[in-house]
């Protein structure tokens, strides 16, 4: 049975104890375990590995058969689930008799998963997929978060914090908090205090680099390649910037496409293009036809991968990508 993220409220009533989660959005999650699993939750929480239930098959099924007088209850979340736990939870299905609640955590599923399709086709177990933040719910954290805390920040700081968020909700929470901690001393807070207090504009480089493929500026980006020393984890901050700003684009290409001006497109652009990225935004969009962008999107999909898998060769990978505008 499916759940979707706008539909959560509906677990506060389900009685189905086996829930997946499936999706890249690590921070939606989250928020779905804290706020309607664990949060108050009086029992024991256990967390597993997918491989350490699958080398311990009949000892994991064992426990949640046996019931205990001074349990309330058991937790058990399983990160990095695949379709190999498939047959583990029919099992379980066919014996009827768990009472701990599971979650399993999943990256994102194909329509053909088996584990998917079990979940989505049984009635007593519960699935729900989770995307990408878009800024429309970044802008709703940002605003929950502002009401909650009784803050005031200017719609041009909102639109800079979903920008470098990099659409990730973990990255947004965090230097919300920042400046939560920020706004005891100081009342007013103003778009310097946003850039120096967070973290990620001490790797403006990345974003740079980004803004720079993206508009073909070779030069720009052999400099920046040559003047930062990139990790693993920066490679992937590099990729899914340069995915984000490429789905930006291909929805202003997709505009100009129905024959409308490329400097109406960027000025009523949702959310709004901060002012001093408007002419780099206007050099991208020059730069490309709709198609390339959609090949763009695919090449990087592509590229994250094969650096998930080659982690020691990642910066090798990305070099290699965006020195090359073929």
């Amino acid at each position: 049975m499916i759940i979707k993220s706008f539909e959560l409220d509906k677990l506060i009533f389900s009685s189905l104890s086996v829930h997946l989660i499936y999706g890249n959005n690590e921070g939606i999650k989250q928020d779905i375990i804290s706020n309607f699993y664990t949060k108050n939750y009086q029992g024991e929480v256990l967390k597993y590995d997918e491989q350490e239930i699958l080398n311990n098959k009949d000892e994991f099924i064992s426990s949640l058969l046996t019931k205990s007088l001074f349990e309330s209850g058991k937790l058990i979340i399983i990160s990095r689930g695949t379709d190999k736990l498939s047959n583990i939870i029919i099992e379980l299905l066919e014996r009827k008799e768990i009472e701990s609640k599971i979650i399993i955590k999943c990256s994102n599923l194909e329509k053909k998963s088996k584990l998917r399709n079990l979940f989505e086709k049984e009635k007593q177990l519960i699935c729900t997929p989770v995307y990408e933040d878009d800024s429309r719910s970044l802008n709703f954290i940002i605003n929950n978060f502002l009401k909650d805390n009784k803050l005031n920040l200017s719609q041009e700081i909102k639109n800079i914090l979903i920008e470098r968020s990099n659409g990730d909700r973990i990255n947004l929470k965090n230097e919300l908090s920042k400046l939560k901690n920020l706004s005891i001393s100081k009342k007013k807070l103003s778009i310097e205090d946003v850039l120096k207090l967070s973290n990620l504009a001490e790797n403006y480089s990345a974003f740079e680099l980004s803004d720079n493929y993206l508009a073909k500026n070779s030069k720009r980006v052999s400099n920046i390649l040559n003047e930062n020393n990139y990790s693993s984890e920066d490679c992937m901050l590099i990729i899914r910037t340069i995915l984000n700003k490429s789905k930006r684009l291909l929805k202003i290409k997709s505009e100009m496409d129905n024959n409308l001006n490329i400097d109406q497109v960027i000025s009523s652009f949702k959310p709004p293009i901060f002012w001093k990225e408007k002419d780099i935004v206007k050099k991208q969009a020059q730069s490309w036809s709709t198609n390339e962008v959609k090949e763009i999107i695919f090449k990087i999909n592509h590229l994250e991968t094969l650096v998930k898998k080659n982690g020691s060769n990642s910066m090798l990978f990305v070099s290699n990508f965006v020195s090359n505008y073929q």
